[in-house]
């Protein structure tokens, strides 16, 4: 089908998912996170794909967080709605997937743009990306895996550091604490990120399928950790910190908390 938001393309056995909303650095909205699964299912059902590079459009941004504007008067159900049904029909599907999916950061990832990357199974960064989660910026936390997937890579102090200031880290930043596997320059970005899926793509389907299950299975019994974060989430909305954070962003001042 035609997407309004996505580009995708084949390249042999790997397919290319681009989001391409590059004027609003390719921010994730409803209509996007609609266009991710639709386009994941179809990728993930299809047999001769063996791989898949999920990247944004331009040089700037990867994704640069969600379309705040889409969220800003939501209250506490709607807040916990919105991070539970993007959790299960995208995060999640792209974490579960069978089939070796790569981020290619090839700008800005912050927010849930960060979550997105870390939902994959691997990431691979342009040297220039900058990489971050400053949700407690705008009165809320991470609310689409980015308290527990962090935590999972980059271990709980890391974790913590990041999430509790909303700093940016660079690319090489990331690579040392575990987040990114690579960093290369941005003309060899996707040429790496389809080098890790063609070798990959050589091995045995089943087998590979079989060792993504049994390494997420590593981290044990993720839902109430996952809930958790969804819950509060959700419970941000009502706060006076969210509105305050909500509205400094889109007036485009500083918060005053």
């Amino acid at each position: 089908m035609a997407y309004q938001n996505l580009l995708v393309h084949n390249n042999g056995h790997i397919r290319h998912l681009v989001i391409n909303r590059e004027e609003k650095l390719n921010a994730l909205n409803k209509q996007t996170l609609a266009e991710l699964h639709d386009a994941l299912t179809d990728a993930l059902a299809t047999e001769t794909i063996r791989g898949i590079v999920l990247t944004g459009t331009g040089q700037k941004a990867f994704v640069a967080g969600a379309d705040i504007s889409e969220f800003a008067s939501f209250d506490a159900e709607q807040g916990r709605t919105l991070a539970a049904e993007g959790q299960s029909r995208v995060f999640d599907l792209i974490h579960h997937a069978g089939k070796p999916i790569i981020a290619a950061i090839n700008g800005y990832a912050l927010g849930g743009g960060l979550e997105l990357a870390l939902a994959c199974h691997m990431r691979v960064a342009a040297t220039h990306a900058k990489l971050g989660l400053p949700e407690v910026s705008l009165g809320l936390i991470p609310g689409y895996g980015g308290t527990q997937r962090l935590t999972q890579l980059a271990g709980r102090g890391r974790a913590l550091e990041m999430i509790l200031t909303g700093d940016m880290i660079s690319a090489n930043e990331a690579l040392g604490y575990g987040i990114v596997n690579y960093v290369v320059e941005p003309a060899d970005l996707l040429t790496k990120t389809e080098d890790i899926l063609q070798r990959i793509a050589s091995r045995s389907g089943s087998a590979v399928s079989a060792a993504i299950e049994a390494v997420n299975a590593s981290f044990g019994t993720t839902k109430p950790g996952f809930e958790t974060e969804i819950n509060l989430f959700g419970q941000c909305f009502q706060t006076p910190d969210f509105k305050e954070g909500v509205g400094a962003f889109l007036e485009k001042r500083k918060p005053n908390f």
